[in-house]
């Protein structure tokens, strides 16, 4: 029985076939070389739901259509009409009927989940479900489409490989192993082959990758997006240290971010290196507008006379939350109210006031 391939439209025809009959999942399983798990699965999932009613009747998946008096809740059923309509009979006053409850067929809780071969079909006006194997190929491309995009590999690229990794990862194997012992067949590199496998390309899937259950994934670094990537022109520690040279009597304020949980609020930490005085602004992200918005408050309230005299020039490191220096530098009229530079990269030791 070969487990391990994957199931192709005649093995979905046939399953369809299968359960139009009354067999059970083991019988179809034997019939196209599947386990019974795998027949049960694909069924499970690409069920196709119909509202459809019974001969003479409309759709009505009321639990109280049976002896329901009820007329009038909608349209159709209006009491202004000349012959009564009953609700039970209309099958569109479910919608607006503050009575209705759903009614699900009880077969459908169990195998085969579905009414193919149900022989009270043509009288049951309930939701009836179903397996269409074509349906059921065309969703499987479908997802295989969307698993694949961005991955060039061809179908039957993809199924030589498949032939060849699947029933030995099944046997045990490690994906290592595997790429040592059959390079010449592969003509892929082992990395390439990780993330075919992470796209769930092949019959066998990460669970059968005994180490792979075992591990944590690994933390992604955030992406950090800069708002001027060149912003650092003009602003490293030399340029610093040039003005500072031209201009030794200044106050330096050092800034820094003091994080917690990752993607929580955060500390802005503002450190008066002459006075040793620290304070702590919180932010709800670490992001540059909240540290722009911050200084662009500060300036309001403390005026362009007092806040060049606080805050004559800025050492931060190069975090993206400072990455907009020119919002920070020059008010909204492009007078400049401070100076802003950067630390070298990796180098907190820089600005060791607000470190301590």
């Amino acid at each position: 029985m070969t487990k391990y391939k994957q199931l192709t439209l005649d093995d979905r025809l046939l399953i369809e076939a299968g359960l139009k009959e009354g067999n059970s999942f083991k019988g179809i399983g034997e019939r196209i070389g599947k386990d019974c798990s795998t027949v049960s699965k694909e069924v499970r999932s690409h069920l196709v739901f119909k509202k459809s009613g019974a001969y003479g009747r409309p759709f009505n998946d009321c639990i109280n259509r049976k002896g329901c008096r009820i007329s009038g809740v909608c349209k159709a059923c209006s009491p202004e009409k000349a012959r009564v309509r009953y609700c039970s009979v209309c099958g569109k006053c479910t919608t607006f009927c503050t009575l209705y409850k759903k009614e699900e067929c009880p077969r459908l809780a169990k195998p085969p989940y579905v009414c193919n071969g149900c022989s009270q079909q043509r009288l049951c006006t309930l939701e009836k479900r179903f397996y269409d194997g074509a349906k059921a190929q065309m969703e499987y491309r479908d997802v295989l489409s969307e698993a694949r995009r961005g991955i060039a590999l061809s179908d039957e690229e993809q199924k030589r490989l498949d032939d060849i990794i699947s029933p030995l990862l099944l046997k045990g194997q490690s994906l290592h192993h595997i790429c040592l012992n059959h390079k010449a067949e592969l003509m892929v590199s082992e990395r390439t082959l990780y993330t075919y496998m992470d796209a769930n390309l092949f019959s066998a899937r990460n669970i059968d990758m005994p180490r792979k259950v075992r591990m944590h994934p690994r933390r992604k670094r955030p992406d950090t997006v800069k708002v001027d990537p060149r912003c650092r022109e003009g602003r490293t520690l030399e340029d610093f240290k040039v003005f500072m040279d031209e201009n030794p009597d200044t106050p330096l304020v050092e800034l820094d971010s003091a994080e917690g949980t990752k993607g929580r609020a955060v500390m802005l930490t503002i450190t008066f290196v002459t006075d040793g005085l620290q304070l702590a602004v919180r932010r709800e992200h670490n992001d540059s507008q909240s540290v722009t918005d911050l200084f662009r408050r500060l300036y309001l309230e403390l005026g362009p006379n007092t806040f060049p005299d606080l805050f004559p020039v800025l050492l931060a490191d190069n975090g993206s939350e400072f990455s907009d220096p020119k919002s920070i530098e020059f008010d909204a009229n492009g007078n400049r109210r401070t100076w802003l530079f950067y630390c070298n990269a990796s180098a907190p030791y820089q600005k060791g006031s607000c470190e301590v």
